[in-house]
């Protein structure tokens, strides 16, 4: 919710605007902090790696 303080007499910065009203709404709750983990994928899902596309490339030149 905002209470407007006063109207803008031109188009300015962000500073100038922020003078202008004031906000009335409750703070946002804090952020639950979920230490990071890494990420888990099965063996052979996902791109290939170096050694897989040369394998595919010479699989695909032989026939």
């Amino acid at each position: 919710m905002l209470k407007v303080a006063a109207l803008g007499t031109r188009r300015g910065p962000f500073e100038e605007a922020r003078k202008l009203y004031e906000d009335l709404s409750p703070p946002p709750p804090p952020r639950q902090v979920t230490p990071a983990q890494p990420a888990l994928r099965e063996a052979g899902a996902g791109r290939p790696t170096k050694r897989d596309r040369r394998k595919i490339d010479a699989f695909r030149s032989d026939n």
